[in-house]
């Protein structure tokens, strides 16, 4: 199947993706970053999975209708199936809250009989291990490796289930206004199981968390609903026991259909987790932006020297990236990946974003202010070590290093909100010096990164190449947004990386030579660069170009509102690890920056930036 044709779910500590046809390819337990108990998606059925869907689907013998959605402001995941004899429909969520994790599918029937299929194959380590299922009173515990300590996972059923080999079946008919249910629980050690979970009462439970967590959303602009849908897909990639934010709930979900760029995004990227509060923050998230920020200094104070660039969900430092051979990789996309090597990496734009978005924040919640100054400042210490060194950028590039523009215009961002903080007496530090540190970066930038002979910043310093994240920068403030530097920026990546499907490129890949990135082949359009377009066109004046890119990039969601990393419109499908919080805070800030273009409102809240 293709990556869209899968659905998330999520309880805010792990997650699992659902395909089409009922099974469940991917399930992490009880962290996002835990090793897969079921890992189909990244190689066959003998790596895991759980499947539930009318019997007569698993047997070939008939291919009956289904229809999905949301239940709806939730991630309860409704499949609905009608067969010749009757319909029925599967609930499968994941229960938020604390307890233990649980992982519930309910059958209910709602005309007829239906005779349905339960096939449960736990694999454990991503596909690696073949557990021992041990049955106590009509519950089945399943022995985990020990990545977390002994821990089982529980599996209750309100019909028998018989161990077939290694795996769990059960077979059943619904008829309707019955309901039956399955719940996969883990608890940590080999003793007592869990208690015996009531799934109705699960199910309103976990209704009333995410309606509840929608309605908070300040948003009331045109499409709501489709707004709240990205928040809710940003909410499930939060980790609540710390406040972190995975990049995305999956790893190794190639970039290129067999090729090798497939990373492991199940891990908190400073510079995704800003971007992601940020856009929550915009919608009345506070909560969220809070606990973030929290986790965040946390993490950061384990360092000694710079920060990371990322940490794993519990504030973790050592992420070694591994491959496991057993793994094929999705439709052949190897290695598979886990862990990921960018976290010793430099990257000198995370001070700039992780600045711009505090201090959009404070400007929020004037009640966070001193502290959030006392962050921003001790960011901006930490930058004028390292703004000057050439470092790996935005893109994680694993060739050799640059002096990126991107880069080089957060860092300016990074020592600008340090200094408005000052000037406005929520921050101490050193006013004067800052200030002569933030002229000098712009004038470096505007002399080494800026051709002037095309009107256009440039992805390096004495590079002609162009880099998308030229639109990101070009929304930092650095220059007012009439500057004819930043429009001439804006024109110049728009005609030389935006393709005429209505995307855009990050950069110019080198086919099957390695390019300067380090990696041969090339690659999805990135979603979230089409976003910034929308952004900067609503920037520079043209609100109605801006939606319509913003429209080709909300055309290519799957049919639950959710979005990849990338999308391929040579095959009309998406790529990259899948559902990708870049996409969706690409899809919300550029509703925010048009709105604000189209209706005059104040949009987010930031300096104008000086001439140079």
């Amino acid at each position: 199947m293709r990556i869209e044709d899968f659905g998330l779910l999520s309880d805010q500590r792990g997650s699992a993706l659902v395909r089409r046809d009922g099974s469940i390819d991917w399930l992490c337990m009880p962290r996002f970053d835990s090793g897969a108990v079921f890992a189909r998606l990244l190689g066959t059925a003998e790596h895991g999975f759980w499947q539930i869907a009318p019997a007569s689907l698993m047997e070939g013998a008939e291919v009956p209708a289904s229809h999905r959605r949301y239940a709806g402001n939730s991630l309860i995941l409704q499949t609905r199936w009608a067969t010749a004899t009757g319909t029925a429909v599967v609930s499968d969520f994941m229960v938020p809250g604390g307890g233990a994790p649980r992982l519930v599918r309910s059958v209910t029937g709602l005309a007829g009989r239906v005779t349905m299929r339960s096939l449960l194959r736990a694999r454990p380590d991503y596909g690696h291990t073949v557990s021992r299922i041990t049955g106590f009173d009509g519950r089945h515990a399943i022995d985990l490796p020990g990545e977390h300590g002994a821990a089982r996972l529980w599996l209750d059923a309100d019909v028998p289930v018989h161990l077939n080999g290694a795996d769990l079946v059960a077979d059943f008919t619904v008829t309707e206004g019955e309901t039956l249910a399955f719940v996969l629980a883990w608890q940590e050690g080999v003793g007592s199981p869990p208690s015996a979970p009531v799934g109705n009462v699960l199910l309103k439970f976990t209704l009333d968390f995410w309606e509840d967590w929608a309605v908070r959303c300040a948003y009331t602009g045109p499409d709501r609903g489709s707004v709240v849908r990205s928040l809710l897909t940003l909410g499930a990639l939060v980790y609540a026991p710390t406040g972190a934010i995975v990049a995305a709930p999956t790893t190794s979900l190639p970039e290129e259909i067999g090729g090798v760029r497939n990373w492991d995004y199940r891990y908190a990227w400073l510079r995704d987790g800003a971007l992601a509060i940020g856009a929550l923050a915009s919608f009345g998230y506070l909560r969220e932006a809070h606990a973030w920020v929290s986790w965040m200094v946390q993490a950061g104070s384990t360092a000694s020297g710079r920060r990371q660039i990322m940490y794993g969900v519990g504030g973790e430092t050592k992420l070694p990236e591994r491959e496991l051979p057993w793994l094929p990789g999705y439709e052949g996309s190897a290695p598979v990946r886990v862990g990921n090597g960018a976290a010793s990496q430099l990257q000198v734009d995370v001070y700039g974003e992780l600045a711009q978005v505090l201090y959009e924040v404070a400007l929020a919640d004037p009640s966070w202010v001193r502290r959030i100054g006392a962050v921003v400042v001790a960011l901006a210490a930490e930058l004028e070590e390292v703004w000057d060194q050439p470092d790996a950028g935005i893109w994680e590039v694993r060739g050799p290093r640059r002096h990126f523009t991107h880069s080089k215009i957060m860092a300016w961002t990074a020592v600008d909100r340090a200094v408005l903080l000052i000037e406005a007496g929520h921050a101490d530090g050193p006013l004067e010096r800052w200030r002569a540190l933030r002229a000098a970066i712009h004038a470096e930038v505007c002399e080494k990164g800026y051709d002037a002979e095309r009107n256009t910043f440039t992805q390096s310093y004495g590079s002609p190449e162009l880099d998308a994240s030229l639109l990101h920068a070009m929304l930092s403030g650095f220059l007012p947004a009439d500057d004819k530097r930043v429009i001439g920026t804006v024109e110049a990546v728009q005609r030389d990386l935006a393709t005429d499907d209505g995307f855009v490129l990050r950069y110019r890949t080198t086919g099957n030579t390695v390019g300067p990135d380090g990696f041969p082949g090339d690659e999805g359009r990135f979603l979230i660069c089409t976003g910034w377009l929308a952004e900067c066109l609503a920037l520079i004046g043209r609100p109605v170009e801006a939606d319509a890119v913003l429209d080709s990039l909300l055309a290519v969601r799957n049919g639950l509102g959710l979005l990849a990393e990338e999308y391929d419109p040579g095959v009309g499908r998406q790529l990259g690890n899948f559902p990708q919080a870049f996409s969706h805070i690409a899809h919300l800030n550029a509703t925010t920056r048009i709105r604000a273009a189209t209706t005059g409102d104040a949009a987010a809240p930031g300096p104008t930036g000086a001439e140079s």
